[in-house]
C-alpha cells in the first residue's frame, strides 16, 4: 500500500485505540478512504474486530493483540 497507506492506517488504530469506538464512529473511516482500503485492510489483517451489541450503535470496535503491537502499543 506504501506510505500513504501505512500512515493512514497508523492514524486509524490510534484512533480506535483512543478510546471506545462503536461500529457507528468507524463507519466514517470506511467512506472517507475510497481509494485506500484502511478499513478492509485492518479486518483483513486481523488488526481489529468487532464486539456486536446489537446494532451500529452498541457494537464495540477494538484493538486485536495483532493491532496493539503494530501500533505499538503491546
Amino acid at each position: 500500500m506504501g506510505n500513504a497507506g501505512d500512515a493512514l492506517t497508523q492514524q486509524f488504530l490510534a484512533w480506535v485505540a483512543d478510546g471506545e469506538r462503536s461500529y457507528a464512529d468507524a463507519e466514517a473511516w470506511r467512506r472517507s478512504c475510497p481509494h485506500l482500503s484502511i478499513w478492509e485492510d485492518s479486518i483483513a489483517d486481523g488488526l481489529i474486530e468487532f464486539r456486536n451489541g446489537g446494532s451500529l450503535g452498541e457494537s464495540r470496535l477494538r484493538l486485536t493483540t495483532r493491532g496493539r503491537a503494530r501500533l505499538g502499543k503491546n
